[in-house]
């Protein structure tokens, strides 16, 4: 296992929960060098994790002599030239989520990524939680069968730091912000392979002074004929609210990651200290998060990402798969305004170009077709059956 060492290009708050989790458990690798817009951003980071280089240059950081790896947790409009500085420079390249503003630009950092030959991941956090890691293995060892319907939502106040709130720097509003995660936490349900094809959105400014939407709501429909939905929101009160469900044709998976987790305190004084992120208040009653990097996904996340290195393999989350989060939001964006289904445009698709999504038919025998079995309250079970011949429905006890 090679010790990794790091830039940090951002020191801000995803930067500051990033460190935290690279340091954090007796980690080997070390972030050697931190870059911020924001001279007292970057030394106050320096300061409180150790680390020993700080700097308002970006070049200085991605250049440094000492640094193998480049983490970029920068605002969304700086990834791209992030992104190019570190490629021509040969570092490793990590980005959080989103990849790009658009998918134009997503594919920009994917071609040049892959121009220089370096490794690339793509930091998103939701997709390693552990409890999404463990209902992803049951999903691919069969539990739920085919899947047929993924629903992921993510709504808190809203985000951290200004540029959020500017759409031209950003890239968008609540779409951007949060369904880059849903879409993704579907996307690994549903299977990576299969072609996401087309997208109905809904999406407006309900609460927020700004021209972004802070509330959106979409489906995405896969070439299986599986259907993803994603609700997001910048208006919800009450903390951060992270719940998944999957449904396949044998079974069912519900997940709540982060506002209900069985961790409940009420304090009428409170404790003075920070409770949860995006928690609205310090008493009351509080949903406090026993290990807040680990449970959304960063533990794992960066242990994937360096084992990949080391295998010289990919890691579970490349640009590739941020570029095609980017495309599918781009069609949110257009149906959001068309109020239709819209295409999702994939210049560069890797996957599957088969198309089923016919209805999901269960043999019961020769004869019959399965439409339910059920055991009535006299201990009986009953049996509801197609005839495959006459297309009759009946009921038999069994």
């Amino acid at each position: 296992m090679k010790r990794k060492k790091i830039a940090m290009l951002g020191g801000g708050f995803i930067g500051d929960f990033y460190v935290h989790a690279l340091h954090g458990h007796r980690r080997p690798d070390r972030v050697e060098m931190v870059y911020s817009r924001s001279e007292s951003s970057a030394k106050k980071v320096a300061e409180r994790h150790g680390i020993p280089h700080w700097t308002t240059d970006m070049k200085e950081a991605v250049n440094h002599p000492d640094i193998d790896t480049v983490i970029v947790a920068l605002p969304n409009f700086q990834h791209l030239e992030a992104v190019r500085m570190a490629a021509e420079a040969g570092k490793a390249i990590l980005v959080t989520k989103p990849l790009g503003r658009n998918a134009a630009e997503a594919k920009e950092m994917l071609d040049l990524v892959e121009k220089h030959g370096v490794f690339h991941g793509y930091l998103e956090d939701l997709c390693y939680t552990p409890k999404t890691l463990k209902a992803v293995e049951s999903v691919k060892n069969g539990a739920l069968g085919d899947i047929l319907w993924v629903r992921a939502r993510e709504t808190h106040p809203g985000p951290h730091s200004d540029w959020f709130w500017n759409k031209e720097l950003s890239g968008g509003g609540a779409i951007i912000d949060l369904g880059c995660h849903c879409i993704e936490i579907a996307r690994n349900y549903i299977g990576k392979d299969v072609k996401p094809v087309e997208v109905m959105c809904w999406a407006d400014t309900q609460v927020k002074p700004i021209e972004a939407e802070d509330h959106a709501i979409a489906l995405v429909k896969y070439a299986s004929g599986a259907i993803a939905q994603f609700e997001v929101s910048w208006c919800f009160r009450g903390g951060m609210d992270l719940r998944d469900e999957v449904m396949g044709v044998e079974g069912t998976i519900f997940l709540n990651h982060f506002l209900r987790t069985g961790f409940e305190m009420y304090t009428a004084v409170g404790e003075g200290d920070y409770v949860a992120e995006k928690a609205e208040s310090a008493t009351g009653w509080l949903f406090p998060v026993g290990d807040e990097v680990n449970s959304l996904g960063y533990d794992f996340m960066f242990t994937d990402m360096f084992d990949a290195m080391d295998d010289e393999k990919e890691p579970m989350e490349t640009f590739y798969d941020g570029y095609v989060v980017n495309a599918i939001m781009d069609a949110c964006y257009i149906s959001s305004k068309s109020k239709k289904w819209e295409p999702i445009e994939l210049d560069d698709w890797r996957g599957s170009e088969e198309v089923s999504g016919g209805p999901q038919l269960k043999e019961y025998d020769e004869e019959y077709y399965l439409i339910k079995e059920e055991m009535i309250p006299d201990g009986t079970v009953k049996l509801i059956l197609k005839d495959k011949a006459s297309g009759e429905i009946i009921q038999r006890i069994k």
